[in-house]
Parts: structure tokens; C-alpha cells; sequence
């Protein structure tokens, strides 16, 4: 899985080099343009970096989808204003060169990860999970953003195959943990449609 993220980390990057100097106020998901949403999904390589700082006394997430069903209620909790206020304000943490901050955030993310073994970290909501469990979901994130990223753009994905099929698995199991394994299955193997704004986040 570390290599699986290192590959989603890097083809972030190359993603966001690639953007437009002139387009970063430009669009990007939702209520945010597209810096805040380049901001939020270097998110994905700062809580890794940060949750590294920690130890948590009990293991409460044991997979990446059980970290997704536990975290929708901290979701609801938190409130959709606030999520959206942090990633805007992610967005202008990236600075006057956006490029080379998610650069640097990359090579300090990967080798914060190449030094250890597969601690158990507290994350968001106080929730303990082993590395190797939170990592799984930072590249769900990459996926799905760097899609986001590109359709706000016009430019083509740059995700690899091996991510977007590690990020297609995870959400097929997130369906599966949250009740909805059914209804995705007979989606995907087009027998039923999916209710509209249907999501498994």
C-alpha cells in the first residue's frame, strides 16, 4: 500500500503542475474553487505527516472502510460550512507557488512514511488506526479528487491504473460496510441505477 500511495502522492503533483497559473480562482467542487480543492486534497499528504506525530492507546478503525462508515457520523457532526471553510483555508496554505508546496509536502510526506514501520496513529475524531489501514483512504482521496480536479479543468487524470483501481475496490467496500453493497453491485453490473446523488461517503 505505501507504494500505492507514493504513486497517488506523485501523480498528484504532476497533476497540479500541469494547472493553469491563471486558473486557480477559477472553479473547482462545489462551493470551492479550485485552489481550496487542490488545498483539501493536499490535505491527504499533511494528515499523513501529522497523524505520524502520534500514538493512539486502542485500535477503533481496523480497515479503510470501516474508517469511512466511522467517519460519517464525525462528518455530520462537524457540518458541511466547515469542511468547505477548511479547505478553503488548505488552499491558501499552498502560498504564492502552489506547485512547489505540494511538491516539497510529497518528498516530507514519503519519507515521514519511509521511517517507520505501521504505527497506530490518532486521526480525525480521536480514532486510533494502524498506518497501513489510514493509508488506503488518503488514496481513495487522491482519486477521487484528482477526477474532480480534472473535470473542473478540461485537463485529462493522471492517476495511475493501480490507484484508481485500489480507490474503485475501497468503494465497493465501503458500499458493502455501510449497507449499500447490493445496490452498488447491481449498478456496476448494470441491472439497477443508482438513486440520484448517490454516494458511499
Amino acid at each position: 500500500m505505501t507504494t500505492t500511495f507514493a504513486a497517488a502522492a506523485h501523480a498528484f503533483a504532476a497533476q497540479v503542475r500541469a494547472l493553469p497559473r491563471d486558473g486557480w480562482a477559477g472553479p473547482g467542487l462545489g462551493e470551492w474553487d479550485l485552489r481550496a480543492l487542490v488545498g483539501h486534497t493536499s490535505r491527504s499528504l499533511i494528515t499523513v505527516s501529522t497523524y505520524l506525530q502520534s500514538t493512539a492507546e486502542h485500535e477503533d478503525v481496523t480497515s479503510a472502510a470501516d474508517y469511512y462508515a466511522k467517519i460519517r457520523d464525525y462528518a455530520s457532526n462537524v457540518g458541511a460550512a466547515d469542511i468547505v471553510e477548511r479547505g478553503r483555508q488548505a488552499g491558501l496554505a499552498l502560498g504564492d507557488d502552489p506547485v512547489a508546496t505540494v511538491d516539497a509536502l510529497v518528498v516530507r510526506t514519503l519519507e515521514d512514511v519511509a521511517a517507520v514501520d505501521d504505527p497506530l496513529i490518532t486521526v480525525i475524531g480521536g480514532l486510533g488506526i494502524r498506518l497501513s489501514n489510514y493509508l488506503p483512504t488518503r488514496v481513495f482521496e487522491f482519486a477521487v479528487h484528482g477526477l474532480d480536479i480534472a473535470r473542473a479543468t478540461g485537463l485529462p487524470p493522471t492517476q495511475p491504473a493501480d490507484v484508481l483501481a485500489e480507490a474503485a475496490a475501497l468503494a465497493a467496500r465501503i458500499a458493502v460496510q455501510v449497507g449499500d453493497g447490493e445496490d452498488v453491485l447491481l449498478a456496476l453490473t448494470g441491472r439497477a441505477a443508482l438513486p440520484p446523488d448517490f454516494s458511499v461517503v
